[in-house]
């Protein structure tokens, strides 16, 4: 053993810091001792000290386990041990050689875990340590430290007794125990054919006894002189063997747990009881018939529904981007009376979101832009493709040098089918030169270039296909014959170029048209074309969820 005259100084571990640790001067006897810094916490006034911390500056050899830390001490013959658990108020002590008595002694309040340390006030501790090993343990809090006499018994009264279990001592002749278990925790085990029920306890050994489960499954475990904490100990179990277990306290310190068994779905075979007095806990082996078969089909279900469960997720339509064509220097096209495109487009987006958001509150609505603000064309798919997206709606309004041109258009991405297609194109596309470095941005746009984009959207054309389909079809029904959609087309639009996700762009009407660009300029027209685009995206998202479920489910 490392000794060094009292007052000088060996860090329990280099690590720790001064303000979190307290000093604690040993005295060994003849002169000799230590002083070692202990792991503490710092509150105020409160001190918690580590228990691991004053246990190895004592010199003391320990282990933990699931419950928390078992102390080891050996002076001279004498060979003992204290178990602290975590929130348990009970400590035991117990000798090896069974030369003393087991000893209870209860604690004023119960360790607490940190950081997976155990630690208690610091007068508790210094208390445990004096009724353990017999010596004068004690906090001086006008110094601010501990100091510990080992060398001697303590002294001043014996604490021999002190937390002795009087009746532990006469057991052999006396038979039972007059001091209270406390039942500290409850775990089950599932196994293929059966399960196991551990009970764990402190203070002594508690008389216990089985009664075997009845007709309707019902098994009842009871002790003697003994309690726990009915709310924390009652446990239920949404499968397995083991579907319940609830605990009763009777008067006269009584308690019986009641274990609710499925004796329906398994095939009960034995119940068993066994005590472990070295641990001091209970346990109950059930054994059950193992249907091999049937674990292996539970089993494939369960990963076929985690599978289903992701796969669901995956595929949920559950982030909508909307873009607003045009804005900030960008006024897209303008009607004969100044109406701009930019400000129809970011009104009927806004509707469209809001109708969005009310009628479905699990869907998340992105806006490439929420104001009047010039967002280039490439970055509205990046916008969507970074949010993770499900759908991509763009809005804009039409616009031609033949002023009876009217009714909407909805466009998906693809080669020009018609010189009209191309037009509108390249007029929405015109934007691009209004964007810094558009020549890099954009460089290689081509026509090859295109088909290599449809190419690319492939995947999702058929989805696109039905949304713009669908997204016609209330337009249709309140239009007059002069206002009738134009139908579906295909077109070379940048805005579709980049979002990985089923993609549309809507031409709700001509603002070249004086007629149109009257009813298009009219707030409560705006909206209801905004509704009119909503209930076809609503007609599309039932189709989808369908469709998209039954494959799943194939």
């Amino acid at each position: 053993m490392l000794l060094m005259p009292s007052g000088g100084a060996l860090d329990a571990a280099p690590t720790e810091k001064e303000q979190n640790a307290v000093p604690l001067v040993v005295s060994t006897g003849n002169n000799q001792g230590y002083t070692i810094r202990v792991l503490a916490l710092k509150s105020g006034n409160n001190v918690m000290i580590n228990i691991e911390s004053m246990a190895r500056a004592l010199r003391l050899s320990f282990h933990k386990n699931q419950d928390g830390i078992v102390l080891e001490e050996s002076l001279g013959k004498r060979y003992t041990s204290c178990t602290i658990a975590t929130g348990n108020n009970f400590v035991r002590i117990v000798s090896r050689g069974a030369e003393l008595p087991a000893r209870i002694i209860q604690l004023p309040s119960a360790p607490i875990l940190k950081q997976s340390r155990l630690y208690l006030p610091i007068n508790q501790v210094c208390r445990l340590f004096t009724l353990w090993l017999e010596s004068d343990i004690e906090y001086d809090a006008s110094t601010g430290k501990i100091s510990a006499s080992l060398q001697t018994k303590r002294s001043g009264e014996s604490v021999g007794t002190i937390g002795l279990d009087k009746n532990e001592e006469l057991r052999s002749s006396a038979g039972s125990s007059t001091q209270a278990t406390v039942i500290t925790g409850v775990e089950v085990e599932k196994r293929a054919n059966g399960a196991i029920i551990s009970f764990s306890a402190s203070g002594p050994l508690a008389e216990a006894s089985l009664l075997k489960p009845d007709a309707e499954g019902y098994a009842y475990f009871s002790f003697a002189k003994t309690s726990c904490d009915v709310a924390a100990l009652s446990k239920t179990y949404s499968s397995g063997l083991v579907r319940a277990i609830t605990p009763t306290q009777f008067p006269g310190t009584g308690l019986q747990f009641t274990i609710a068994l499925d004796n329906r779905s398994f095939v009960i075979n034995s119940v068993d009881f066994q005590r472990n007095k070295k641990s001091n806990s209970y346990v109950i082996y059930i054994r059950s018939d193992a249907d091999v078969e049937e674990i292996r089909r539970k089993e494939k279900e369960q990963q076929i529904t985690q599978v289903l469960n992701r796969d669901v997720e995956k595929w949920k339509l559950n982030t909508i981007v909307l873009d607003a064509g045009h804005g900030g220097k960008d006024p897209g096209a303008i009607g004969g009376n100044g109406t701009r495109e930019k400000d129809v487009a970011l009104n009927i987006v806004h509707d469209l979101g809001t109708f969005i958001e009310q009628k479905w509150p699990d869907v998340r609505v992105i806006y490439t832009r929420k104001d009047d603000t010039f967002i280039p064309l490439h970055e509205r798919g990046k916008i969507a493709n970074r949010s993770g997206g499900k759908l991509f709606i763009s809005v804009h309004c039409n616009a031609s040098p033949n002023r009876t041109a009217r009714g909407s258009e909805v466009y998906i991405l693809g080669t020009h089918k018609n010189k009209e297609a191309l037009d509108v194109a390249m007029f929405e596309n015109a934007v691009i030169r209004q964007e810094a470095d558009y020549q890099l941005e954009y460089k290689g746009f081509t026509e090859e270039h295109l088909i290599m984009s449809s190419m690319a959207q492939n995947a999702f054309a058929r989805q696109s296909t039905s949304l713009a389909q669908d997204i016609l079809k209330p337009a249709e029904r309140r239009q007059t014959t002069a206002q009738r959609s134009r139908g579906v087309r295909q077109a070379g639009f940048m805005v579709l170029w980049t979002p990985s996700m089923p993609s549309a762009l809507v031409e709700v009407g001509y603002l070249s048209n004086a007629n149109e660009e009257q009813i298009l300029r009219d707030r409560q027209e705006q909206a209801k074309i905004a509704y009119g685009i909503f209930k076809g995206v609503q007609i599309y998202r039932k189709n989808y969820e369908v469709s998209t479920m039954a494959s799943l489910n194939n």
